[in-house]
């Protein structure tokens, strides 16, 4: 369902509005055209080293390091001797992109072998020259396991630090907001755990980027660092649902975690689904749909007619032949109205739901085809109902005050996945497929939504928001998670993605034909 902020009525209308008022997606090329290659070329420039600008040795130390980048892994391999990053000077391999602004970085780590040197080093660094001694602030994992933020506030002057609780983390991300310096550390599958320095003047322009330090000058020591993410985030003044940054196009192996970007917009892209046929990903931008080729990374219209204000509530039917959407009919006082089409486009929808009806925000077929569930708005309620395709009777699921949305059937049609926010918070829940036995399956502090189940109904992933973001709100441009949990609930949820984005970046089911891979979106200025 696209942002509707069920406590305050105003920001319905922004919703419904302007959620899809962006422009038609431009690809970011960086080289060559599309066509010549067999996935996009968006994170591979010229230089050899993906989004980087260049990588060398800081601090002149005794043995040479390198970066070697794999464009088709999207991994960085960072080689490097150096004596200490510490003191006045630091000694070090760079591989690094000139930022200006707030930006966040983002990267899953692992040293190659055991190590010579218990303090090698690893992370992030931000710093404002190039220059041994220079002001820098840093999200350092050290060999033996000691997790810091260094910081040097001038230069040539001694550096400081503070130390995180938590040990031998793999996952590792610097933020910087205005003169504050955020690191964030986890392993994999948990939560951050954060420290932040806000004294830190480096200046406006800055030189960011990987390093490695192996802390003994007689040796070379290597990193691999994937997932590696160069985020520009939105301005802070901006106007929700007016102003968009681009978005990444992304796949993630489940298992392992590890993600590639495969298509980028200048602007908004959101709520890919994955086709049965494993051919095509589909996706929304300015009230239309586009259909991305796995094969031959490109991308095309896709007819919907007269239905030219789509919201990113769009599915495919189990039998793969049809998609049903969520347009916004001027004819119906620009509600959400559902329609379904042929997957390979119509020049005229069929409406589903009626003319005077209220918002409905598609969310799922009936694995028999036969039925369609959404999230509709009646009596000034906001409930799960399903229709029938056939007759166009509507049945009311739920019956609650407080926001019922994500519906979503399980692969056998017995139960149906949503999430509510009326225990306080948005938390995922299960009921039978007729409505009934309505079962609360999620209990923590994280506002969950868009339970979408694995093709072969044993485990659901969500898009988890962070509890400072209200529980009737999922809006665009913020750190969210993506959670995974066994369907059995023999295990509590797990993180498999750290993301910036939220709005678009997982509205719709978007597992693989196999259930091994996961699209989505990610945001940054581009």
């Amino acid at each position: 369902m696209p942002y509707v902020n069920f406590a305050a009525a105003n920001s319905i209308l922004l919703c419904l509005l302007f959620s899809c008022a962006q422009p038609i997606p431009e690809q970011v090329m960086l080289s060559r055209d599309i066509a010549q290659y067999p996935t996009a070329p968006s994170v591979t420039n010229i230089n050899g080293f993906g989004e980087f600008d260049a990588a060398l040795d800081v601090g002149q130390p005794l043995l040479s390091g390198n970066t070697q980048y794999d464009p088709a892994d999207q991994q960085f391999i960072l080689t490097a001797g150096g004596l200490n990053m510490w003191f006045k000077r630091d000694e070090m391999q760079f591989v690094h992109k000139k930022l200006k602004g707030d930006f966040i970085v983002h990267a899953h780590v692992q040293f190659v072998g055991e190590g010579t040197d218990p303090h090698r080093k690893l992370g992030w660094i931000a710093r404002s020259s190039l220059q041994a001694g220079a002001k820098q602030v840093s999200a350092v994992i050290h060999g033996d396991g000691l997790t810091s933020l260094q910081f040097r506030h001038k230069d040539d002057s001694d550096t400081e630090q503070l130390e995180l609780g938590n040990q031998l983390p793999d996952v590792v991300q610097l933020e910087r907001r205005g003169n504050t310096y955020i690191m964030s550390t986890a392993k994999f599958g948990e939560a951050f755990t954060q420290v932040s320095v806000q004294d830190v003047e480096l200046g406006e322009d800055l030189y960011v980027g990987l390093f490695v330090c192996s802390h003994n000058a007689d040796v070379l020591e290597s990193a691999i660092f994937n997932n590696v993410r160069i985020v520009l985030p939105v301005d802070p003044n901006y106007q929700p649902y007016r102003d968009y940054i681009g978005s990444n196009l992304e796949l993630m192996d489940v298992a392992s975690g590890k993600r590639k970007i495969v298509y980028r917009a200048t602007d908004s892209i959101q709520a890919p689904n994955w086709t049965w046929d494993n051919k095509t990903l589909i996706f929304n931008s300015n009230g239309k749909l586009f259909n991305y080729d796995l094969a031959k990374a490109q991308v095309s219209e896709l007819n919907t007619g007269f239905a030219t204000n789509n919201n990113n509530d769009h599915v495919l039917s189990w039998d793969g032949k049809q998609i049903a959407i969520s347009h916004h009919d001027p004819a119906n006082n620009d509600h959400s109205t559902i329609y379904t089409l042929p997957i390979a486009g119509s020049d005229n929808p069929q409406q589903i739901t009626a003319v005077g009806a209220g918002h409905s925000f598609l969310h799922g077929f009936s694995p028999d085809d036969k039925d369609l569930i959404f999230t509709a708005n009646r009596d000034e309620k906001w409930n799960i109902y399903k229709i029938n395709i056939a007759s166009g009777k509507e049945t009311p699921l739920t019956n609650e005050n407080t926001l019922s949305d994500g519906s979503e059937y399980s692969p056998d049609g017995q139960y149906i996945y949503f999430n509510s926010n009326r225990s306080g918070t948005m938390q995922i829940w299960r009921m039978l497929a007729n409505g009934s036995e309505e079962t609360q399956i999620t209990h923590d502090e994280y506002n969950d939504w868009f339970p979408h189940i694995s093709p072969d109904g044993k485990q659901m992933v969500m898009l988890s928001y962070l509890p400072e973001v209200p529980a009737g709100d999922h809006p665009f441009y913020k750190h969210v998670y993506l959670r995974i949990m066994p369907v059995d609930l023999s295990a509590p949820p797990k993180i498999i993605a750290y993301i910036y984005g939220g709005q678009g970046t997982i509205n719709v089911p978007s597992w693989s034909p196999d259930g091994k891979t996961l699209a989505f979106i990610s945001n940054s200025k581009l």
